[in-house]
């Protein structure tokens, strides 16, 4: 309707009062587009033009922020030949606030080029939130340079804008100096100093800064109080954050959203959750804010339960908090959950983001189901997240750990960008699946194309190493390290030379690591020491090793249960009771194997003789036509593993019960064309199941792929990709 008007008054509208009339009324782009045609044929003097012209981009930027407005605006503005300052000062302002903050400093070059002096002291402020946002420090520079020259650095708001400028461009100290020479710095630059702080990491440098307010009279208004309890969360400082707490209560602050907020995420973040429910349960309104808080308060300490009750007792819900449930159940050991929920987030028609998309990619990585994984990675592509350097470094790991280094190999050649954290991902695929060899291939084309490699792409390379036995090839890395690379070995690095040396037989080599590393030795590398003396029949120095890891962690079940096994070989049965029996007091049990397999589409649970599964005698009449074809071609269950005081018989009935058999055989009754059948399990795969896994492999003619706590084995014609080094 408007174009239809506007066609009709062509030859009408050409006075000033008529054209600003028009503008002022504009709804629509295509409508202020008309009118700009009018301007240009309108015989007004050139400064009403100008004014017309500095108010039509005005109108442009309010009635839409988008980047091609913004740069039509900033087109029309162009054609002013020397606009006045204060219509410039509401330009920079509006595209300071804007999506695209970086066209502030491009229309600061502009008007520069027009005039050395176009700007005035009202300029700065947008001009400094602008270099802000887009952390231009040269730029910053630039215009604090300008800002001296022109004499307005007295200026409160020019100082405060500058202040968080340096602050933003991770120039605390610079921010430090221009505060400290502040006659008498108001609120607004007290926030700036100690939430620049906060931004640069230094809680408690922002800490001290708080008493140094306190001390000098000026009261902290609410939004300094969130700021610090803000710090107090970051830094894990309960006891100033009650003082906080108290302070607020005590000087009769109204505890708006905002501070009840803030509350609450100071006290989840310091892992006092009974404080912060506390707080939450005593709201008479709890809104969207707060209870987002309260959940992911929850999620982080990993107490999902909590969390879902919070979830499932919001009214609405938005992306922050869907993100913060699927992250808890990621990181929490439910990544069916987490799966599950997406699902859920996608039917309520929430959109994701890169935070969801990453959580999400990690529960899959944690299922190791390759049809969802094949699925989450069609999403990512087909809505954009692909493009994201951090999404297809998780995508890399998600393919390795769902079994496929195919799919993993090609998102790391299809990157068109990649940085450390991809090569080491890939470098860690191989790895995991005992390639060894294309690891560190890998690893030097890596070199050759001008990675410098850090430290977790040597924890990647040397743990390759440990899972081939590689021991020669591991102490030359770990030499290049130190004196090619300048990397100071960590406590994990020294672990993988331990368990690198340890799965070697190499256990004198190991012992003189441990003695001589500049750590204490943590779990890890007495668990890797204690495992290979198991293995290896050193009964002696696996019960020292595994007494030095009680010493760490007197309650660590793996420990007790590898005492125990070390105890029951040698056929000690009253040290074998007195453990069991401490166990059983301290409410110690073994964590239970089990074994996941994905049929359909669906994920399917397998535990030790289970018979929970529908299917259940169809999988175990399977299992005794298994048994007997592969007894055809040598298979003699081997009850090594069943360290327990039982007949004979009766350990051969429970070795053939393992959820990984009983998992392999509901794959060959469910499997159609598929030539894989894929297994997780979260315990490592005992020596009879291997050998079991290898043979059925030949005998049925399929690849099954099983990914155990450590390591994959692909298992092919009878032969294992570990070569029967585990």
């Amino acid at each position: 309707m408007a174009m239809t008007t506007m066609s009709h008054t062509h030859n009408r509208i050409t006075t000033h009062p008529q054209l600003l009339t028009t503008l002022s009324s504009s709804t629509t782009l295509s409508h202020l587009k008309q009118i700009h045609a009018q301007i240009l044929h309108s015989n007004t003097t050139p400064e009403n033009t100008n004014t017309l012209l500095s108010k039509l981009a005005l109108s442009i930027c309010t009635l839409s922020s988008s980047s091609s407005s913004l740069h039509y605006a900033l087109s029309v503005f162009s054609q002013i030949p020397n606009p006045h300052t204060h219509f410039s000062n509401q330009l920079l302002r509006h595209l300071s606030r804007s999506s695209f903050p970086e066209k502030t400093i491009f229309l600061y070059h502009n008007l520069r080029a027009i005039n050395a002096f176009a700007l005035d002291r009202f300029s700065f402020p947008s001009l400094l939130k602008a270099v802000s946002k887009v952390s231009a420090f040269n730029h910053g520079l630039e215009i604090h340079g300008l800002a001296s020259k022109l004499g307005f650095v007295d200026d409160p708001f020019i100082q405060t804008g500058l202040i968080a400028m340096y602050a933003s461009c991770r120039r605390i100290m610079d921010a430090r100096l221009l505060f400290d020479k502040m006659c008498h710095p108001d609120a607004v630059a007290w926030n700036m100093i100690i939430d620049g702080y906060c931004q640069n990491g230094h809680y408690d440098d922002a800490l001290r800064l708080f008493e140094d307010m306190r001390s000098s009279d000026m009261k902290p208004d609410s939004v300094i109080l969130c700021t610090v309890l803000s710090a107090c969360g970051h830094a894990g400082n309960l006891s100033y954050g009650r003082t906080i707490h108290e302070f607020v209560k005590d000087n009769g602050y109204a505890i708006d959203s905002h501070l009840q907020t803030a509350l609450i995420n100071m006290y989840a973040n310091c892992g006092a959750m009974d404080l912060a429910r506390k707080i939450y349960d005593g709201l008479s309104s709890k809104h969207l804010i707060v209870s987002t808080a309260m959940l992911s308060g929850y999620a982080k300490l990993g107490m999902v339960k909590d969390a879902r009750f919070i979830f499932d007792q919001m009214i609405e819900r938005d992306l922050v908090c869907w993100s913060a449930m699927i992250s808890g159940y990621a990181e929490s050991d439910q990544p069916q959950e987490a799966l599950k929920l997406f699902d859920e987030m996608l039917q309520k028609r929430s959109v994701p983001d890169q935070i969801t998309m990453l959580s999400v990619i990690s529960a899959c990585s944690h299922v190791g189901a390759l049809a969802q994984a094949n699925w989450i990675h069609t999403y990512v592509d087909r809505s954009g997240f692909g493009r994201a350097l951090s999404v297809n470094n998780a995508l890399i790991d998600m393919y390795a750990k769902c079994g496929n280094l195919v799919k993993a190999r090609e998102v790391f050649e299809n990157m068109p960008r990649k940085n450390v954290i991809s090569w080491s991902s890939m470098i860690n695929a191989f790895a995991m699946h005992g390639n060894a060899d294309s690891a560190i291939k890998l690893f030097r084309r890596m070199k050759e194309v001008n990675i410098e490699p850090n430290g977790v792409t040597f924890i990647g390379v040397l743990y390759a190493c440990g899972h081939a036995g590689l021991v020669e090839e591991g102490e030359k890395l770990f030499s290049s390290m130190i004196n090619e690379h300048g990397i100071s070995p960590t406590r994990e690095h020294y672990g993988c030379m331990v368990d690198l040396y340890c799965r070697a037989n190499f256990l004198r080599k190991a012992i003189e690591l441990i003695e001589t590393m500049p750590f204490a030795p943590n779990v890890i590398i007495w668990g890797s020491l204690m495992s290979a003396c198991q293995v290896h029949g050193e009964a002696e120095l696996g019960e020292f090793a595994a007494k030095r890891l009680l010493e760490l962690e007197p309650d660590h079940d793996g420990a007790l249960v590898v005492l125990s096994n070390i105890y029951a070989k040698e056929k000690r049965w009253n040290d074998v009771g007195l453990i069991r029996k401490s166990m059983s007091y301290k409410g110690i049990s073994k964590e239970k194997a089990s074994s996941r397999i994905e049929i359909n589409n669906q994920v399917h649970m397998f535990m030790m003789a289970d018979r929970y599964h529908k299917q259940s005698d169809e999988i175990y009449e399977k299992l005794d036509e298994v048994v007997s074809k592969l007894k055809l071609v040598g298979y003699k269950p081997s009850t090594s593993g069943i360290l327990i005081d039982l007949e004979e018989e009766d350990k051969k009935e429970l070795v053939l019960w393992h959820s990984e058999k009983l998992a392999v055989c509901y794959g060959l009754i469910s499997r159609r064309n598929e030539s894989c059948i894929r297994i997780v399990k979260n315990l490592r795969i005992c020596e009879d199941c291997h050998s079991f896994m290898k043979l059925v492999s030949k005998v049925y003619q399929i690849e099954i792929v099983v990914r155990d706590r450590t390591r994959f084995h692909h298992c092919s014609g009878g032969i294992c990709s570990c070569r029967d080094y585990w």
